[in-house]
């Protein structure tokens, strides 16, 4: 992954380390796991996943929204 705030193809968990923002150019800690699909090419039960920090959450998760691809926000435990 390597800081590229994003999981690679059919990872089903968030790796423990190197969790950033996937807003371009954004290196903050991620906190929150945004979870998305585009209806018209993947099955309804994938998920991809872009990672924000606290100041991108609602920019990432409104363009994901606008384009009815957001499914769920989850918060990321500081522990992860």
């Amino acid at each position: 992954m390597s800081g590229t705030g994003t999981l690679p193809d059919g990872a089903d968990s968030l790796p423990p380390d190197d969790l950033t923002c996937s807003a371009r150019g954004c290196q903050k800690p991620a906190t929150f796991d945004l979870r998305w699909n585009n209806p018209k090419i993947h099955t309804p039960e994938r998920r991809k996943h872009w990672l924000a920090c606290d100041e991108h959450r609602e920019s990432l998760g409104g363009f994901l929204g606008a384009r009815g691809f957001l499914r769920e926000v989850e918060a990321l435990s500081p522990d992860r």
